[in-house]
């Protein structure tokens, strides 16, 4: 795992040092605890992976026509209060552990455990992320490790854990209705892996490529205006010598009555290589949107997506695709000048009398897909629908049971054809 840099330390070290020493103060040390919370999450996660067409044999674990891994995991998360006074010091602590209930050599690939060097899934993995926080005024700043979920870097929570990053971010919100972001990120933990490494460019591995950084340095800011209806984003980033990227969003929600509601987003990402370009040439357009419709416990959603320039979509690797309009469980429509539409369908039975039971579905396609530079179009579509049920009272209240069934097919690259089944089943326990 690589050391953490002598600035990062210190600021980590500054935080965590003024907590212990303000606790010191039975008067901080209440607000620090009573303001404090702490919930348990058991979660149970189960993935299989059925190849068709030539990739019964080539799935890529090279030994089977699936890939198959089922976990037991538990995820505690602390979050303190703050000391008193003009500047209130906090602590979070984030515990990691995953347990292989089932899964092997043969049928791993799905990114639910980390694989040994011999393709082996392991059998537990976890951390502990830390993070100091200051807060002065209406402003937070931030120091460690935690899950970090923005538009320019956004933690995958898809599989068996969340993924973390190492860093520093500030939060400011001094002026009403506008929120300013600014940090510096220099370590990554995806879902699928215990340490702490560098990051690469997403599709590219940190223990392969010599394409690697270990400074992502982001700033951002959101105003929302017009009765809180609308919001406008903007945000650079920069993952040092590989690549430097604008983002900008404007989000609209629109009431007609108390059961019609529109929602509109549109975003705009440009990006290219920065630096010393050690991912090679660059060069990334993105253009989305995405309506929805939403009429009692119906809803409907239209999104388009368009990829300009010959880069796949820029983001850090092991991060989410939820930021673009189309992204799916298992393709994010992202490929270099590629072009996708997407229908979207949502149910809430809580009209049937059946509070708690949710449903989705929805169909994506894309085509005019670069692929490998020889003048071939690429095509893509999936189809994917979610069950979901949360437990309204009683002793289970808020144990959430999830069916996630999609299917994918593309005319290139390798694994390109399966059926998935996801089943997730998750109990947060609040502990104090």
């Amino acid at each position: 795992m690589k050391a953490i840099n002598s600035r990062q330390a210190y600021c980590c070290n500054a935080v965590l040092l003024a907590v212990v020493g303000l606790l010191a103060s039975k008067s901080a040390e209440a607000e620090f605890f009573e303001d404090s919370k702490t919930v348990l999450v058991f979660r149970n996660f189960y993935i299989n992976r059925d190849y068709k067409g030539d990739n019964v044999t080539k799935t890529g674990n090279g030994r089977s026509g699936k890939a198959e891994e089922w976990t037991q995991n538990f995820i505690l998360n602390f979050q303190s209060g703050y000391t008193e006074g003009p500047v209130g010091f906090g602590l979070d602590i984030l515990a990691l552990r995953s347990y292989k209930l089932d899964g092997g050599g043969g049928t791993s690939g799905t990114q639910a455990l980390p694989l040994d060097r011999d393709g082996k899934p392991a059998d537990e993995f976890g951390r502990i992320a830390v993070s100091g926080k200051m807060k002065f005024s209406k402003s937070e700043l931030r120091t460690g490790e935690w899950s970090l979920v923005l538009p320019v870097l956004r933690a995958d929570d898809a599989r068996s854990l969340p993924q973390t990053f190492r860093g520093s971010m500030l939060t400011l919100k001094e002026i009403k209705d506008l929120t300013v972001y600014a940090g510096h990120i220099t370590g990554n933990s995806p879902r699928d892996d215990g340490s702490m490494e560098d990051m690469t460019l997403f599709g590219t591995s940190p223990y392969t490529s010599r394409a690697k950084s270990d400074s992502f340095d982001f700033g951002g800011a959101e105003y929302t205006f017009n009765n809180k209806r609308t919001t406008v984003g903007m945000w650079y980033a920069r993952l040092e010598d590989i690549y430097k990227q604008r983002y900008f969003e404007v989000l609209h929600s629109q009431p007609f009555t108390d059961l019609v509601l529109l929602n509109a987003k549109l975003q705009y990402i440009d990006g290219e290589d920065d630096g010393d370009s050690l991912q090679g040439h660059l060069d990334n357009k993105v253009l989305g949107g995405m309506v929805s419709l939403k009429s009692g416990l119906h809803s409907f959603r239209v999104g388009v997506q368009r990829i300009g320039g010959d880069s796949k979509w820029l983001r850090v690797n092991g991060t989410s695709g939820d930021t673009l309009v189309n992204n799916g469980y298992n393709s994010s429509y992202d490929n270099a000048r590629e072009r996708s539409w997407q229908v979207r369908y949502d149910y809430d039975f809580a009209g049937l009398g059946l509070p708690g039971l949710t449903l989705m579905t929805r169909y994506t396609k894309g085509y005019n897909i670069r692929v490998n530079g020889d003048g071939s179009e690429g095509k893509e579509w999936g189809r994917e629908s979610e069950l979901a049920y949360v437990i309204q009272g009683g002793r289970a209240k808020n144990l959430s049971l999830r069916w996630r069934n999609s299917t994918i097919r593309r005319n290139f690259g390798s694994t390109n054809q399966f059926d998935e089944q996801r089943l997730t089943i998750s109990y947060p326990m609040s502990l104090f």
